[in-house]
């Protein structure tokens, strides 16, 4: 089944309303192109461009054309014509010129213009595209980790979206019926939902029609069955009376409804301007989701949820953002064990349409979006994954794909699976903060080491101090942050601990090197309280090593800090007593400073000067007031190579 009809469709149209709408064109190209006669309009395009110069217009639809039909090296070349002509062309247009770029002449010229456009496109779209286009050039294809097999029961015309329906398999098919007319788009008739059997090893059987849901004679389609509700969600035509009902431009748009085991229905989502697609209910959190083509879409069609009562629509459509939705197109939302599977075909896939895995983290943000990999996903389209575990262990699971092997058209295939499908990874988004103020921290670089001590990923918190990163899932991990004149944040967690941080809000603590220092009399000092000694004494107080402490741990944040210490005395008492009364002092705080663990190769000296270096005329003979002599008995940590630091 082409594209078009697989999404079901972006702005579906009946026949009446393709001719209505190909009329209005006044050009045989144009009039082919909307009746989806690509082959047919690329020839006509092509003659008519030998007349006179085609419309930008009507370049893309060429350049669409050739995309349509798989010819990429053409569809390139006419995509960079209209990329030439229009450089501001819509990212949905940008996502094809790259798709066509992709196939025609590899993921490098991809990369290339992809950089012409970083400043426009989203930064979560620019995240998901370094991530996969790695990730699938590191893929192991033989070994993707699942059995994949062509599912027993399919036809000569499109069979698709499979849905677990009790013990059995729901699913969309566009095989003959007599209740149904011919679809004039897909030559192939209106669609419909059926039945089969699941086997022990998985495998389908008995396929027949579908009658748990009131029979229409147009589309009925893309089912999903919610055990919790006990209803079954699907996409039907609008239709009034058992007739079509059009919108005043001509169109029949595609609605969601409900249905329960007493074949009664009603239309949850219903706008003759809007097609509703792929309804996933879940159950766990009431929410309804989703494909439309809306006009705040990113690309094509987006995926979408609603909140719900029980299925009852409470709340308006709401996009789920540029972590999901792209430039591209994206259908077939389905939710299991906390992942959201889905199907997309940007640019950065392995071609058509790809199956996506994104995890959704603790507050409800969605990891970077994993592509599936070869076995699931192929060079043509894969889409509408649904997957459930099964009782002797591991995962069954199924889809559609127009690969080679099949049947002719969309088929369905199953697979089974050790574990669900994907490359687990880790998420994590936070904030770098300097400790002393609170605020956040600029330009921090930020670290991800492995267990060996290898670099995993390395970036920069953004001007708000905050980051974030994905990598593939490993058992150990060191996360470090730092900044020149800053303290280095490091922290090692395990498997256990990695599982309990990512997904939430963290933050990494360092400190700004000029935070803990200051100038004084032309030199650099650890910035303490001022403290004394009791008189005559050499023992610390609690008072001296609380102030001692932050040496420590200063020095465990800087360790590359040297210093000195000095230590004066006032002039009351004899000279050579006070002399040796500093010494004693400094020793004494040196060896705290060693106990704490300070290495002693960053303690430069520890020198008593008595009442050397008084700084101020309090010397012996002359009456001063306390305040004045206590001026003089001080204790400065003086650091020794602030300007290599």
């Amino acid at each position: 089944m082409r594209a078009d009809i697989k999404l079901l469709a972006i702005l579906i149209f009946l026949c009446g309303a393709v001719n209505i709408h190909a009329q209005e064109q006044g050009s045989k190209a144009d009039i082919l192109f909307f009746e989806y006669a690509y082959q047919d309009a690329i020839t006509e395009y092509l003659k008519e461009q030998q007349r006179s110069p085609l419309t930008l217009k009507q370049q893309q639809n060429l350049a669409q054309a050739y995309l349509k039909v798989g010819n990429y090296a053409k569809a390139s070349d006419a995509y960079l014509q209209v990329f030439k002509r229009d450089s501001t062309m819509t990212n949905h247009q940008f996502n094809n010129m790259l798709q066509a770029m992709a196939r025609a002449s590899g993921k490098e010229r991809v990369k290339a213009f992809l950089d012409t456009r970083k400043h426009t496109l989203p930064k979560e779209l620019i995240e998901n595209a370094d991530f996969n286009l790695v990730l699938l050039e590191k893929q192991d294809a033989e070994n993707p980790g699942y059995n994949v097999f062509h599912a027993n029961g399919n036809s000569n015309q499109a069979d698709f979206s499979p849905t677990f329906y009790k013990d059995r398999l729901l699913f969309t098919t566009a095989r003959a019926l007599e209740s149904k007319p011919i679809y004039g788009p897909s030559g192939e008739s209106f669609l419909d939902i059926w039945v089969a059997r699941i086997g022990p090893d998985g495998n389908l059987a008995n396929p027949n029609p579908f009658f748990g849901i009131p029979k229409a004679k147009y589309h009925e389609a893309t089912p999903y069955y919610s055990k919790e509700l006990d209803k079954i969600f699907y996409i039907s035509s609008n239709t009034e009376r058992g007739k079509l009902k059009f919108s005043q431009s001509g169109k029949n748009s595609l609605a969601i409804t409900m249905a329960s085991d007493d074949k009664t229905s009603n239309y949850l989502l219903k706008d003759l301007n809007i097609s509703f697609y792929y309804p996933f209910y879940d159950a766990e959190s009431g929410k309804l989701y989703f494909a439309a083509n809306f006009d705040d879409s990113l690309g094509g069609t987006d995926i979408y949820f609603v909140y719900t009562n029980n299925g009852l629509i409470m709340s308006a459509p709401i996009n789920l953002g540029p972590r999901i939705n792209t430039p591209g197109n994206e259908i077939a939302p389905y939710i299991y064990d906390g992942s959201l599977f889905y199907s997309s075909d940007i640019f950065y896939g392995l071609g058509g349409m790809d199956i996506y895995k994104s995890d959704i983290q603790q507050d409800g943000s969605f990891s970077i979006p994993v592509n599936l990999g070869t076995g699931i996903n192929t060079e043509v389209d894969d889409f509408g994954l649904v997957i459930r575990s099964r009782e002797s262990g591991g995962v069954l699971g199924y889809f559609a794909s127009n690969r080679q092997g099949g049947n002719g058209n969309d088929d369905l295939y199953g697979f089974t699976a050790d574990k669900k499908p994907g490359l687990k990874t880790f998420s994590l988004r936070g904030s770098v903060l300097n400790i002393a103020d609170k605020d956040e921290v600029p330009g921090a670089q930020v670290r991800v080491l492995d267990g060996e001590g290898n670099v995993l990923t390395e970036l920069s918190s953004d001007n708000d101090g905050a980051f974030r990163f994905e990598i593939p899932w490993q058992e150990q991990l060191t996360i470090q942050a730092t900044k020149e004149k800053y303290s280095v944040f490091s922290a090692t967690y395990d498997a256990a601990e990695l599982e309990k941080i990512q997904g939430i809000g963290y933050n990494m603590g360092i400190v700004a090197l000029d935070d803990i220092l200051e100038r004084s009399d032309d030199q650099t000092l650890f910035k303490l309280r001022k403290f004394y000694f009791s008189s005559g004494r050499t023992s610390l107080t609690p008072e001296i090593t609380a102030e001692l402490d932050k040496i420590v741990d200063a020095m465990t944040r800087f360790p590359e800090i040297k210093f000195s210490i000095a230590v004066h005395t006032d002039s009351r008492g004899g000279r050579t007593t006070n002399k040796r009364l500093s010494q004693a002092r400094a020793d004494a705080i040196k060896n705290y400073l060693l106990e704490k663990g300070i290495d002693r190769a960053s303690i430069v000296s520890a020198t008593g000067y008595g009442e050397e270096q008084l700084v101020n005329q309090c010397k012996d003979g002359v009456f001063c007031l306390e305040m004045l002599h206590k001026q003089n008995e001080r204790y400065l940590f003086v650091i020794e190579n602030y300007e290599e630091l």
